[in-house]
């Protein structure tokens, strides 16, 4: 398990990187499946849409009192994920991120 770990930590750090993170990490994860990074994976995935999702929303409104908490929630999701994969823990990032496992767990 822990060699496992520490396969996967570029892999899951990778993932991370806001949108082009996640398909790289997922073509670093093609070959040889290791399932800390496809947790990694999954949950950066889901950080990234949901992102791009309140993005898209937000976009309407034109206005810092709305745009600036959502960056700072993703940045903080975002850091969550990475310190969590640079420890070599599997934590689900809060609230969504058991979510996040189940729908996207077609990718291991």
């Amino acid at each position: 398990m822990e060699n496992s770990v520490e396969e996967g930590k570029t892999i899951a750090i990778t993932s991370y990187i806001l949108i082009v993170g996640v398909p790289i990490a997922m073509s670093m994860n093609s070959e040889n499946k290791n399932s800390f990074a496809s947790f990694h994976i999954r949950q950066s995935l889901g950080i990234s849409l949901t992102f791009i999702s309140l993005g898209l929303i937000i976009s309407n409104f034109n206005s810092l009192l709305i745009t600036v908490p959502m960056w700072i929630s993703v940045s903080v999701l975002m850091t969550y994920g990475i310190v969590s994969a640079i420890n070599g823990s599997k934590k689900p990032i809060p609230i969504l991120g058991h979510y996040f496992q189940n729908w996207f767990k077609a990718i291991s």
